[in-house]
């Protein structure tokens, strides 16, 4: 309308001058209506002055049909491009988002990959909730000290001397060759069973020698781990060591004689009468055996008291780490607990000349001193795969896990094919899975650690590596290992050396305030705690969780709630706390509190 109204005012009263342009109809058939209402119509005026108009529109077309032309190839053209352009943005378009879409595929892999595996998030979350509110109200866990006092009853003694028989090494019926197998605990125990073998058959042990393995592929040798001189010194009163065969023997060929000696000629868990049948004749008739991959081939019971003692005196007082490994182990120590003082009988016992100044500096008085709770979290992809447990990574984890065990475990995917499959579900009920970085987080929660407690994390690599811890430190930030304590140039003497690292992880577990294992079947694990039971003075707490139990409360992840989860936790960690003595058959590395290995005050 405002267009209309200015239009109007540009060409006078008449609001119809303005469309005359358009041509003559509206012009005759005005004309014809007025004469109706009393005008008179002059056709031959207005034929005229129609022929005039038609003729001037016929010039005027004349003249401008090559504009007229142009302008219309021109708007053509310009349609034309129009067209083209807008096909090639919609192609560009396409392409862009394929490629959108495909970069959102791949970030949304990715952040599959990395996201946080979890299995209990319900759990977690209650977890979170009450570390803030123990944070809050200052509750430190009871779990820093050992909780029944006749642990402190029992007291190291196996390396006190006995009477022996000075002719004893005159009567010696040969020489023991040991090559161990395994890593750094596997291979602590063949020594100290190759001891009291020694002692067992009336021989000469030769210094033992380490296997190489393609699993650890560790090059080391015993005297690259241990005190060979301090080794041979401690033991001679019972074992007579030598570092070398004597020279005629030397050139012996062992195997060719018939002296070579392996896992399939001793049963697991041997008895002595095995060792007397089986090896000492062989030992008389050619003044040398080789034990070939030795380990575990000697059972702890029957076994007299005086082979039992021999073991408890060599892990426990012969074998010392060499001072490499002291030195590193103590800086290790003081970075985690920044305070320079030595804390019990198994820092002077593991670190020797390098336990820190009993004396602590004013800064260190001023800093205070840190606890922390060492955790050996049992959780490598090779023991994953071999565990046939799932773990919550769905079809991804289950194909390369199952990749893995084709690979380096054929004879247990063999024997898979021929036996009746058990599910992971009914492995877990049976305790046989590993716990997870998640599960232990959860016991250590329940458990009333507070969440700024210092965790050193001892051990390989984690199977999931941080998506897997994810959920750990989600509740303990404080996680730290060797890698991190460490400087490059303080670790570089010992990679590649995998027994050299393991020994690290043995010094930072066994000193700890508080040792947590997440599986009492690891080697490290047994060993460790029997170090703590023998040097710990009843101060030294060691957490075993019952997996088996430990599945059955987990299974209640839905609907249980914390303070219930807290109470059952906690009665679990208490059962296995209890001070007892060894059981029958039962390992005297793990547990020493018997009469062969420890003295019991009244």
């Amino acid at each position: 309308m405002k267009d209309y109204q200015i239009r109007s005012s540009e060409t006078g009263s008449d609001p119809f001058i303005g469309r005359r342009g358009s041509g003559g109809d509206w012009y005759s058939k005005t004309v014809l209506k007025n004469d109706f209402h009393g005008f008179k119509y002059d056709s031959s005026k207005y034929g005229t002055y129609k022929g005039n108009y038609v003729g001037k529109r016929h010039v005027w077309l004349r003249k401008h049909v090559k504009s007229i032309a142009l302008m219309i190839a021109l708007m053509g053209f310009l349609f034309l491009f129009d067209s083209l352009m807008v096909s090639f943005f919609d192609s560009t378009n396409l392409q862009n988002s394929e490629i959108n879409v495909q970069q959102e595929n791949k970030n949304a892999s990715n952040q599959k990959q990395n996201s946080p595996v979890r299995m209990y998030d319900r759990l977690l979350n209650l977890a979170s909730t009450a570390l803030i509110e123990k944070e809050f109200k200052q509750e430190p866990s009871n779990y820093w000290e050992e909780p029944y006092q006749q642990a402190s009853a029992w007291k190291p003694c196996s390396d006190k001397k006995l009477h022996t028989n000075p002719g004893r090494y005159k009567n010696n019926n040969g020489y023991i060759l040991v090559s161990a197998n395994g890593g750094l605990n596997q291979q602590r125990v063949a020594i100290c069973n190759v001891v009291a073998v020694a002692s067992l058959l009336n021989a000469t042990l030769v210094l033992p020698r380490f296997l190489y393995s393609n699993v650890w592929k560790d090059p080391s040798q015993f005297g690259d781990i241990y005190q060979e001189k301090y080794f041979m010194d401690i033991m001679k009163d019972e074992v007579k060591i030598v570092k070398e065969l004597p020279h005629d023997l030397q050139s012996v060929d062992i195997e060719s004689i018939g002296s070579l000696i392996t896992d399939a000629d001793l049963v697991k868990e041997a008895k002595p009468i095995d060792y007397i049948r089986t090896v000492l004749p062989l030992l008389l008739r050619n003044r040398v055996v080789h034990f070939l991959g030795y380990g575990n081939r000697l059972g702890f019971d029957p076994l007299p008291s005086t082979l039992q003692r021999l073991r408890c005196k060599c892990n426990f007082h012969a074998l010392k780490f060499v001072p490499k490994i002291q030195k590193v182990g103590s800086l290790l120590v003081r970075r985690i607990r920044k305070y320079n003082a030595a804390r019990s009988m198994l820092d002077k016992q593991l670190l020797g000349k390098f336990v820190p100044d009993l004396r602590p500096k004013e800064h260190d008085i001023e800093r205070g001193s840190s606890k922390y709770l060492a955790l050996h979290l049992r959780f490598e992809i090779d023991m994953v795969a071999y565990s046939l447990c799932e773990f919550g990574g769905g079809g991804t984890e289950r194909r390369e896990l199952q990749a893995y065990r084709e690979l380096h475990f054929p004879l247990l995917v063999e024997r898979l094919k021929n036996s009746k499959p058990v599910s992971p579900t009914e492995w877990r009920k049976l305790g046989k899975c590993p716990l997870t970085p998640e599960e232990a987080a959860l016991v250590l929660a329940a458990l009333g650690f507070q969440r700024g407690t210092y965790i050193y994390l001892a051990g390989s690599e984690v199977y999931g590596g941080e998506s897997r811890m994810r959920s750990f430190t989600s509740l303990y930030p404080n996680l730290v290992t060797k890698e991190t304590l460490l400087k490059p140039t303080e670790l570089a003497p010992f990679q590649n050396f995998s027994s050299q690292l393991a020994a690290l992880d043995f010094i930072a577990c066994a000193t700890a305030d508080v040792f947590a294992m997440t599986d009492s079947g690891s080697q490290l694990s047994s060993l460790v705690s029997g170090f703590r039971t023998y040097y710990g003075d009843g101060h030294a707490p060691t957490l075993r969780p019952n997996k088996k139990r430990l599945a059955a409360i987990l299974s209640e992840n839905s609907t249980i709630e914390w303070s219930s989860f807290e109470d059952r936790v906690r009665k679990m960690i208490e059962e296995g706390q209890r001070v007892r003595v060894r059981g029958f058959g039962r390992s005297i590395y793990r547990q020493p509190r018997c009469p062969e290995c420890m003295c019991k005050s009244q």
